[in-house]
């Protein structure tokens, strides 16, 4: 009965908070100047609420949808034009930015153009990853004010996004629509948190991800410790020990792990596919690939981290590891409630037909998914 009457209220939350999600956000142009501290240390000053906006740097358009702000972008890195949308939900969700004018080249370890900023006239740079020299230094050429955020390292996220989101609402004045999101994101990682720990630690499998995305397309090799879907769903991740995060390991370490069910990071589905092929007798070697446990996740690492895929794929492996927890969830259909919230559309179907989707895999065949259900 508790476990009825807490899903019930998160869905009543659901629909109060989307609600809130979907109300525009209209700043006054008589609103007072204000002063706040960016997370660089450094203090901004704002003669009023922004209407012209810019993002530079790994995932600082992403935290503008977020934080209800996209109608007031003015122009965007060139790499958000270059790169295809798929993969960052912000840009699928929005295609419209890749016609604004661009502003710099973006990419990693790219500084953005100060000439190219001046000519779109914005009342704000947003900027990711930048230390307070690079940004007093920008703020000083181009006489426009810099609000440095971070929000953890590629392929993480922690309270760093929510202090991220505070300080952006502030700026943007939308911190009504900020405080949303930061309550929806803690509702749905409680509800996964809630589900995965219902099962004893001692009854919960080992797992490996292999594939995962870190400044491009990996194979097998590629894993990462404390897994965010992992972590959230209390999956006991054989790469934990390792600590750190991101790591390329040998194959004599995965095959001495053994775990007992494997996910590929689809972002390196296609190099892991073509691996199954040229060295079968290593993935034979594994149980979980001879039992048939091998199973697709969406990638999440493309220009920081995605949030909302994150997310999903955490309700995904619940639904592998624990189908009785996860029973009435439908991590499809999970996955849109989540774009739909954060960015405004729901671009699942658009990541499957991408990546593959969530599901059951078959790699020694030529299309992993063919005659396969997608439920576990």
């Amino acid at each position: 009965m508790r476990g009825q009457y807490a899903r019930g209220v998160w869905g009543l939350a659901l629909v109060l908070l989307l609600v809130m999600a979907c109300t525009p956000v209209t700043p006054s142009s008589s609103s007072p100047a204000l002063s706040l501290r960016d997370m660089a240390g450094r203090p901004v000053q704002l003669a009023r609420v922004p209407w012209r906006v810019v993002g530079v740097g790994p995932g600082a358009l992403r935290l503008i949808v977020y934080a209800g702000a996209v109608d007031r972008v003015v122009g965007v890195e060139g790499v958000e034009k270059r790169w295809k949308p798929t993969g960052r939900p912000y840009a699928m969700a929005h295609p419209e930015v890749r016609e604004l004018p661009t502003i710099g080249p973006g990419g990693p370890g790219r500084p953005p153009d100060p000439e190219a900023l001046l000519q779109v006239h914005p009342d704000l740079i947003v900027a990711t990853y930048m230390d307070a020299r690079a940004a007093d230094a920008l703020q000083d050429k181009t006489g426009i004010p810099v609000l440095v955020l971070r929000y953890g390292e590629l392929g993480t996220f922690d309270e760093r996004l929510f202090k991220a989101l505070e300080v952006l609402g502030r700026a943007l004045g939308t911190s009504e629509r900020t405080r949303a999101v930061q309550e929806f994101l803690h509702r749905v990682e409680e509800d996964v948190h809630t589900r995965g720990q219902a099962i004893p630690p001692e009854e919960r499998p080992r797992v490996y991800v292999g594939g995962v995305g870190f400044k491009g397309a990996h194979g097998i090799e590629s894993t990462q410790a404390h897994f965010p879907p992992f972590t959230l769903v209390g999956a006991r991740n054989v790469a934990d020990e390792l600590g750190g995060t991101h790591h390329i390991v040998n194959r004599e370490q995965i095959l001495l792990w053994d775990p007992d069910i494997l996910f590929v990071d689809e972002g390196g589905l296609a190099l892991i596919h073509e691996d199954v092929q040229r060295n079968p007798e290593f993935y034979e070697g594994l149980k979980a690939f001879r039992k048939g446990r091998v199973y697709g996740l969406l990638p999440f690492n493309f220009y920081m981290t995605n949030v909302g895929t994150a997310l999903a794929d955490a309700y995904a492996v619940g639904k592998v590891l624990y189908p009785e927890s996860f029973a009435d969830v439908d991590p499809a259909a999970k996955a849109d409630e989540i774009y739909r919230f954060l960015v405004g559309a729901p671009v699942y179907g658009e990541m499957q037909q991408a990546f593959g989707g969530f599901g059951r895999l078959d790699l020694r065949k030529s299309n992993p998914r063919e005659g396969l259900p997608v439920a576990p």
